[in-house]
């Protein structure tokens, strides 16, 4: 996809919902950084439904460090790889605890250095708490790269790597939640909502769904 094809798809998007964001709930980096743990191969609202119990008891690495595995297991339980992800969770806090003052760090490094947290997790937390440009490429935004033809790539490094190289720098800071939104609500897996998207006649996908 040329440049100018691509600054096209993020104007309408721009226009259409000029402050995107996630859906998840949060009111602190810290509190987003949990959320986020708890997502993998979960859904936002299940999340949602299970940090609105979890957050009002918990909500700092030493609160949380307090319920301990056992304690935040409770809370989680409906949330699939929750004992996985209870275990990362309670191991990250200390680590917040012990070498970061209690705070999210907001460097890539510092983050991917944390229990449970990988490249996408980072990503997101540096574009959402930190307002940092990057991308976090999850199972939507891989879709969309190679099927609207704006980043094709054979995994999800060359598509994050291709989408910062091809995304005009003034759409940047919002690009992955225009993306994750319109690969969960529209450009689905199984059958895109073709007729409807804002885009459709600047995407590359030559199987579009008809009217």
């Amino acid at each position: 996809m040329s440049p100018k094809q691509a600054t096209e798809f993020f104007q309408r998007w721009q226009a259409a919902d000029p402050h995107p964001t996630t859906e998840l709930n949060y009111a602190s980096p810290f509190e987003l950084l949990v959320a986020v743990i708890l997502s993998a191969q979960a859904t936002d609202k299940s999340v949602n439904k299970a940090t609105a119990q979890l957050f009002p008891i918990a909500n700092t690495p030493a609160t949380m460090l307090a319920l301990g595995e056992t304690g935040l297991r409770e809370y989680i339980k409906t949330i699939g790889l929750y004992n996985a992800k209870a275990k990362n969770i309670i191991a990250t806090c200390q680590i917040l605890i012990d070498q970061h003052h209690s705070q999210v760090p907001d460097q890539r490094a510092a983050l991917e250095a944390l229990p449970g947290v990988g490249r996408k997790t980072a990503n997101v937390i540096l574009n959402t708490a930190f307002q940092q440009p990057t991308m976090a490429v999850d199972t939507h935004i891989f879709r969309l790269g190679n099927r609207t033809g704006l980043a094709p790539g054979k995994n999800v490094l060359a598509v994050e790597r291709g989408l910062l190289k091809l995304i005009p720098a003034e759409y940047l800071q919002d690009a992955h939640h225009w993306l994750i939104l319109h690969g969960r609500y529209v450009c689905t897996a199984r059958k895109p909502k073709c007729p409807s998207c804002l885009v459709a006649d600047l995407c590359e996908y030559k199987e579009k769904t008809p009217a």
